[in-house]
């Protein structure tokens, strides 16, 4: 079996952990601790309580319990987490968990919404039931029923393609089962999202509403997130390093990996705004906040930091601007050159 993007896995000691990369080295899945188990934990499966861990958690634990399991990939100076392959006692698949949910006979309201969202798109946007799943909380059961949103995969970039723009030309289709986001909702998404001043309320739901990767069934949110397939993931052979804070600005000339995670964005025109004087071939985000958050052709300002990338084999060297080098992505961004609200002012 291929661990793709998002799979889970389950370790001996019933850590889950989300795979967080489409490499691996040989002796770890490169991915990241998600629950623990924990006597003050809210979810339960097979009589164990589990505890939903911050990122700064993660690290904490994986350091105080599994030292092992951070690990020298592609990255100088700094350490992937990441499971050493002998700890695995199960792979979690989202499509078979997807499956799974479809072949049931239970009256589960927040399984008919999976249901309902699958039958959408494989009946409307012609996608094989084979190349979607569900991934997170839903993938291992550990889901609040009525809280929980549903993080939905598509698999394939076509498929992913075919999904988004189905929603966009529906998602106000009073007919339709898939509906935009509004009222009480976009308070919600935007205090999971945004954690500064980088972004005001309004600007985040200009962005949002025009990714069309986020909508709500019957109540519930609901994520079409992208994962590749194997056959679309080129081999990588470079080695990263950091070098410091950079802000630019630039032209999208090749959106095609947008909604990847990460998502990829090759660039042109770029005009060093703070940071080391190289030329940036491509913004790298690794929050979902900005996948998909800017298109072709449009003029963009951004604020990372800047990762020089060595090919292994040949010494050739690229640079790119990472955004989301922490979760909360404080003063690191994607945004239009041009507020969308306010044209006249200008984010440089």
């Amino acid at each position: 079996m291929d661990i793709l993007h998002r799979f889970y896995i389950k370790t001996k000691d019933n850590l889950f952990f989300a795979v967080t990369n489409y490499q691996h080295p040989d002796s770890h899945i490169i991915s990241f601790l998600r629950y623990v188990p924990s006597d003050d934990g809210d979810r339960m499966i097979n009589g164990i309580k589990y505890k939903k861990l911050s990122s700064n958690e993660a690290y904490s634990y994986i350091k105080e319990h599994h030292s092992d399991y951070l690990v020298d990939f592609n990255v100088e100076n700094k350490k992937m987490m990441g499971v050493l392959r002998e700890d695995v006692a199960e792979i979690l698949s989202p499509i078979e968990r997807l499956n799974e949910i479809i072949n049931s006979d239970d009256n589960d309201d927040y399984y008919d919404k999976i249901r309902l969202l699958s039958k959408t798109f494989h009946e409307e946007a012609d996608i094989s039931y084979e190349d979607m799943g569900v991934t997170g909380s839903t993938l291992i059961n550990l889901q609040n029923n009525n809280t929980s949103d549903i993080d939905f995969i598509v698999y394939g970039l076509d498929n992913h393609r075919k999904a988004i723009e189905y929603f966009g030309k529906n998602k106000n289709n009073p007919d339709s089962p898939l509906n935009r986001i509004s009222g009480d909702y976009w308070e919600q998404v935007y205090h999971k999202r945004i954690f500064d001043d980088t972004m005001d309320f309004d600007e985040f739901i200009w962005y949002e509403d025009r990714k069309n990767n986020r909508g709500l069934i019957n109540g519930t949110l609901f994520d079409i997130h992208l994962t590749r397939k194997s056959d679309e993931v080129a081999i990588d052979n470079f080695i990263s390093k950091q070098m410091g804070k950079m802000k630019i600005s630039a032209r999208i000339v090749d959106d095609t990996l947008a909604y990847d995670s990460p998502a990829i964005y090759k660039i042109s025109n770029q005009n060093i705004v703070e940071g080391p004087c190289v030329e940036i071939e491509e913004i790298i985000s690794f929050t979902h906040t900005y996948a998909g958050i800017v298109k072709n052709n449009e003029e963009v300002i951004v604020s990372g930091v800047c990762e020089e990338m060595t090919d292994k084999i040949t010494g050739e060297k690229k640079y790119s601007i990472i955004v989301g080098t922490t979760r909360e992505s404080l003063g690191e961004y994607i945004k239009l050159k041009e507020n969308p609200l306010k044209k006249e002012r200008n984010f440089l």
